[in-house]
């Protein structure tokens, strides 16, 4: 199925979760937010977050700077 990360299309497997996708494109969950179809996702959620065919995934990092 495709998913969207930041506007990018992705191909993942079905019943894959936004914990799983997360890792799968090596994105760090060290001061990371992630959003799914515009709704932000507590990470404690990340696990059992079953992503559906289309959805629209957000990844907010933070950067520290002054």
């Amino acid at each position: 199925m495709k998913v969207y990360i930041n506007h990018s299309p992705a191909e993942v497997g079905t019943g894959i979760s936004l914990s799983d996708l997360l890792n799968s494109q090596g994105i760090s969950t060290e001061g990371t937010a992630a959003a799914v179809n515009n709704k932000v996702v507590p990470r404690a959620d990340w696990d059992s977050t079953i992503l559906e065919d289309g959805a629209k995934v957000t990844v907010i990092r933070a950067v520290c700077g002054g």
